[in-house]
């Protein structure tokens, strides 16, 4: 038997056949079709990969963020305004213009406030010098007073003394009058006794003539003695009297008290007018250095309506200053009442100003008490039975972040978008 292999013979296999030397069976697709389909794949999973990493980086960036284009550019105005009456000389500022604190604005005519300064300064000093005087006079009339005082007590004494010697002069003159009116009666008894005797020649005419002589002498020491108690009664009486005027004398020192706290009185009454003038002055020195107007802030001149020659009276308002800085320059945010869910102040704000198209950095600094309905001048009222729910808007207030705005481009009233960061 032969162990060599038959020849076949071997039919080759058709190109497109699945039984192709590409190891490609048939009915399949070509590997670059399917290449390209694995590509297709391939490309919509990446693209839906990033779609979905978009969204989710657009949702953490948008999603904690309260925003709102119902804000503006908020600051403080403030009126310039005379605090006198005057007439304007001078008027140093325009509109628009950048002035610092402390600029002379408008200048008022000084010479009638001259005049008051000066006028109050000699009022000042002549209430000044009444004062003085009045202020020496305290303790020299406590001096006066207590000499005073202390000289009527010793007059007193020695007038009570002289009343009391004049009283016993009299009271002497008094007896001596009384034994001399009893002399002379005795006198006139012997008299009237011894004439008809004389006559009769029954006693001698001697003696009769003795007791005539003895009745006229005590007659003349009758009328003496009677002058001596009338000398001495009116001795007594101008004794009294000065006694009277020395008792008055002592009352009235006696009011020394009263009149040292009058004296007080005059003298403290005079410093009140000296401090009273003081006043007066300084008031007058206060006018006229109003009369020079200053720039309370550094800012902008805005709504300028005074000019020179015109009379301005107090409280009128010249002008008024916009201070720029960051401290005066603020956001004012209308938040509708459903964003203020998270918002707390000290949260960070990106402000958008529509006007430069640059963003600042700000930060919540407070949320309005009301809304803003309720600081209308015609509140809504709600209880009229026609009612209809509007979204509320609350205002915001955001403050600038300190040093972005060097160039004071920020305005009350520039409209912004501030987004605020609430989560």
């Amino acid at each position: 038997m032969d162990d060599t292999a038959p020849n076949i013979p071997v039919t080759p296999k058709p190109s497109g056949s699945r039984f192709s030397g590409t190891g490609v069976g048939p009915g399949r697709p070509p590997a670059r079709r399917r290449v390209k389909a694995l590509r297709r794949i391939l490309f919509a999973l990446l693209g839906l990969i990033m779609i979905i990493a978009i969204s989710v980086q657009l949702y953490r960036y948008y999603a904690p963020w309260e925003t709102t284009d119902d804000a503006q550019v908020d600051g403080y105005i403030y009126p310039v305004s005379s605090r006198i009456s005057g007439y304007v000389t001078r008027v140093a500022v325009d509109d628009n213009q950048y002035v610092e604190a402390g600029t002379v604005l408008v200048q008022l005519d000084p010479k009638d406030y001259e005049v008051a300064v000066a006028n109050a300064r000699a009022v000042l000093a002549a209430d000044e010098a009444s004062a003085a005087a009045l202020s020496a006079n305290v303790p020299l009339t406590s001096v006066n007073t207590s000499s005073q005082l202390s000289s009527a007590q010793a007059d007193v004494q020695n007038g009570n003394a002289a009343v009391a010697a004049a009283q016993r002069t009299f009271d002497a003159a008094e007896a001596s009058l009384r034994q001399a009116e009893a002399n002379d009666l005795k006198a006139q008894d012997d008299v009237n006794r011894y004439k008809p005797l004389a006559d009769k020649d029954e006693i001698p005419q001697q003696r009769y003539t003795q007791a005539v002589n003895t009745e006229k002498a005590t007659a003349a020491a009758v009328d003496a003695a009677r002058a001596s108690a009338s000398a001495a009664e009116e001795a007594v009486a101008q004794a009294r009297a000065k006694l009277e005027q020395i008792q008055s004398q002592l009352r009235y020192a006696q009011t020394a008290p009263q009149q040292i706290s009058v004296q007080q009185s005059r003298a403290q009454a005079a410093v009140a007018e000296t401090q009273r003038a003081a006043a007066i002055l300084q008031q007058a020195q206060l006018n006229l250095q109003y009369a020079t107007i200053l720039a309370p802030v550094s800012g902008i001149v805005g709504q300028r309506s005074v000019h020179p020659g015109q009379n301005v009276s107090p409280g009128q308002q010249l002008m008024t200053i916009i201070p720029l800085d960051s401290q005066n320059v603020w956001v004012t945010a209308n938040f509708k009442e459903t964003q203020l869910t998270y918002m707390r102040p000290g949260q960070p704000v990106k402000i958008a100003v529509d006007a430069y198209g640059r963003t600042y950095d700000g930060h919540v600094l407070n949320l309005a008490g009301a809304s803003g309905a309720r600081y209308s001048l015609l509140p809504p009222e709600n209880a009229t039975g026609n009612y209809v729910k509007v979204v509320q808007r609350v205002p915001v207030k955001i403050a600038f972040e300190k040093g972005q705005d060097s160039e004071h481009l920020l305005r009350p009233g520039m409209s912004v978008v501030p987004s605020v960061r609430v989560k």
